[in-house]
């Protein structure tokens, strides 16, 4: 079996430490020694990247890297347990920096701090936030910052061939870099026509599954369907197994209708969670989508969902997509 493509956050920068040290920290004296575990005790993200670095005024210290495809309004208290837990197991000091990738809606504030009082005692911790829309992508592709190539279409000023073809061509002029090019195909996806990117590069689904970022859109929903799936089938099967339990035995039926449960509200689930990743991926592909087509997502089997969710990522348009919608 071939091994599994590595395009997340780590491998990212893992191509070139230094640059991405430099450019987190705004700092070009700060130099990369090695890229750290970012594990802790029941806490393990592939978008967390420990860094430890050094400069001649501050010696050693840690950058925390945290790319997160969509800022999560849970981040600042997060950011604060990420900088203590890192300190505590390393015992250096931390430079805490946020990558958001993708914009979040219009009504959400990206906050760069954490900031809590309790019964007169302040909590606060600065972490520095980077956004990858208002990023430069000329400025990227000249440095050059190698980690950044595959995010060349949705920085400022990169939705356009040209743009894309000279990504390509970075990516391409170094043998470390080809296995991202997949991945500059789908953040292009976001901006440029589909046929447009098959002609300039390669679309490698195979890999491109390995991203993390990808199975974030696919998979976002997951545990939120399951769970509420688990819930509707165990009040379902309770409310079935108690009438079955008035002719049986309240007990047995109760046991039986919460096992029948869960078993349907994972059915349940899963299919609501791939309902979700779709009309996910076509929100941030098309924008919004009309309310009848949401309705008509809704009545899809499993395996109508799945095949349409290929569907989602290579059409050229919204309209494209309705065509190959089943009544």
């Amino acid at each position: 079996m071939a091994k599994p493509v590595d395009i997340g956050s780590k491998r990212l920068i893992s191509l070139a430490p230094n640059a991405w040290v430099q450019w987190v920290t705004g700092n070009s004296q700060v130099r990369a020694s090695q890229l750290l575990d970012a594990e802790f005790q029941w806490i393990s993200r592939e978008s967390d990247v420990i860094v430890k670095a050094s400069s001649p005024q501050h010696q050693e210290f840690l950058i925390l890297n945290e790319l997160q495809l969509r800022y999560d309004q849970n981040m600042p208290q997060r950011m604060r347990n990420y900088v203590a837990l890192a300190e505590e197991k390393y015992n250096l000091s931390a430079y805490p920096v946020l990558i958001n990738i993708l914009p979040p809606p219009t009504t959400v504030t990206i906050e760069n701090c954490y900031d809590s009082e309790f019964m007169g005692l302040k909590a606060r911790q600065d972490y520095r936030v980077i956004n990858l829309w208002e990023v430069e992508a000329e400025l990227v592709l000249e440095q050059p910052l190698p980690p950044l190539f595959p995010f060349v279409p949705i920085l400022k000023g990169g939705g356009s061939e040209s743009k894309l073809r000279s990504a390509v061509q970075a990516l391409r002029a170094d043998q470390t870099l080809n296995q991202l090019e997949p991945l500059l195909a789908f953040f292009a996806s976001f901006v440029l026509e589909i046929p447009l990117i098959q002609q300039i590069m390669r679309w490698d689904m195979t890999v491109l599954r390995e991203s993390p970022w990808y199975q974030e859109i696919l998979q976002e929903g997951l545990a939120q369907g399951i769970e509420q799936g688990i819930e509707q089938g165990i009040e379902q099967g309770i409310q079935q197994g108690v009438a079955q339990g008035i002719e049986q035995g309240i007990q047995q039926g109760v046991a039986q209708g919460i096992e029948q449960g869960i078993e349907q509200g994972i059915e349940q689930g899963i299919q609501q969670e791939r309902r979700g990743s779709l009309e996910r991926i076509l929100k941030l592909r098309f924008s919004e989508i009309p309310s009848e087509i949401s309705v008509r997502i809704q009545a899809l089997t499993l395996e109508q969902l799945e095949e349409l969710m290929a569907t989602a990522l290579t059409v050229n348009s919204l309209d494209e997509f309705i065509q190959d919608l089943p009544n």
